[in-house]
């Protein structure tokens, strides 16, 4: 059965990234929002069960709003993070964020 979940890891610090806003659609349509928790991971899966489907996601990460809050003065250099991706089999699909206040990796983990 398919799932969609993510995490945010704050590689300037070394620490998950808690309270970042990440909001879910498909198609434009907003399917999920959310903040992470202390884990710098969402409470429960974004997707999973009957709303679990293919086709093409973008995930945002209001990581702008999160850096001001650790203390980064002025206007970061990145503030809204969008990731679009396919979900094409009925599988895990894992998305977590590393990011620092000048940079970010992503990729499919298990």
């Amino acid at each position: 059965m398919g799932r969609l979940s993510t995490h945010v890891l704050d590689t300037a610090s070394g620490q998950p990234a808690t309270g970042v806003r990440v909001v879910l659609r498909r198609d434009g349509e907003v399917l999920v929002e959310t903040t992470t928790n202390a884990d710098g991971r969402t409470d429960k899966p974004l997707l999973e069960g009957a709303t679990f489907r293919d086709g093409v996601y973008e995930l945002t990460f209001h990581i702008g709003d999160y850096f001001r809050g650790k203390g980064h003065a002025g206007s970061p250099f990145l503030d809204i993070i969008p990731l679009r991706f396919c979900i094409c089999e009925d599988s895990h699909y894992h998305v977590p964020l590393l990011v620092s206040p000048f940079g970010y990796a992503t990729y499919r983990g298990s």
